[in-house]
């Protein structure tokens, strides 16, 4: 390693946003000032649709949403393909 160079202790240590997209919705304005408490929101996506997983804003991954630890309180996301960082690069 070069003197000076970034060892890999540091960047494994630089924080990352990451999201999981389980759907979208478009509503008025008016529509979203009157959602109150408990309110639900129709999404685009169904029971069993792959989720996207976000890392800054960019997908990475997908998966599908699992129970963790038989507490139907606690989620988790299942990887189930990665995606290809090259072909991430020429979509941009």
């Amino acid at each position: 390693m070069r003197p000076g160079a970034p060892k890999i202790d540091t960047i494994l240590q630089i924080p990352v946003v990451l999201q999981v997209v389980v759907g979208s919705t478009t509503l008025p304005v008016a529509d979203l000032l009157n959602l109150g408490r408990g309110a639900v929101i129709p999404l685009d996506s169904r029971v069993g649709d792959p989720v996207e997983i976000m890392i800054n804003g960019r997908e990475i991954a997908r998966g599908e949403v699992v129970v963790i630890e038989d507490d139907n309180t606690r989620f988790g996301v299942s990887l189930t393909e990665i995606r290809d960082p090259n072909l991430s690069a020429l979509q941009q």
